[in-house]
């Protein structure tokens, strides 16, 4: 197989699991989210602390307690997704926009920013490493900017 042809299998792969765990975070299913993550992951989430690692990672119990925030379904959109893929090592990027009920806060839509890295671990593709972020105004406020719209 060619370099190409390999990239773009990689590529399409990827996107693949990509739907998936968008999938999976819309329909509030914790271990089909879960199971697009390697055992060694890293995630620097929106959420404290700065960093979840490994055994210490953002769990079940976690991701179950999230979900339940929310009233009905999640909206989990991804938008100008980018990915840069080898045989076993890729990246991507996206802006994802979550919009949901929140139990106690009514209807809400925020855009944030992600990027992924992925390692291809006995023939699958799972994710490594997960940034996400929101920019915040830099007029000394330090308000989240969760106004923004690509």
């Amino acid at each position: 197989m060619t370099m190409q042809a390999e990239q773009t299998r990689a590529e399409s792969e990827i996107r693949a699991v990509l739907d998936d765990w968008a999938s999976a975070r819309r329909a509030k299913d914790a271990d089909r989210v879960l199971a697009h993550f390697a055992d060694d992951e890293v995630q620097f989430l929106m959420a404290p602390p700065l960093q979840f690692s490994g055994a210490n990672a953002w769990g079940k119990d976690a991701l179950r307690a999230w979900f339940a925030t929310f009233e009905g379904p999640i909206g989990f959109e991804v938008a100008q997704l980018r990915v840069a893929a080898s045989e076993e090592v890729a990246f991507c990027h996206f802006l994802g926009r979550l919009s949901a009920t929140a139990v106690n806060g009514g209807p809400f839509s925020v855009w944030n920013r992600v990027t992924l890295g992925l390692r291809k671990i006995d023939g699958r593709w799972l994710i490594a490493h997960a940034h996400e972020s929101v920019p915040f105004y830099m007029d000394g406020s330090f308000r989240a900017a969760v106004d923004l719209e690509p």
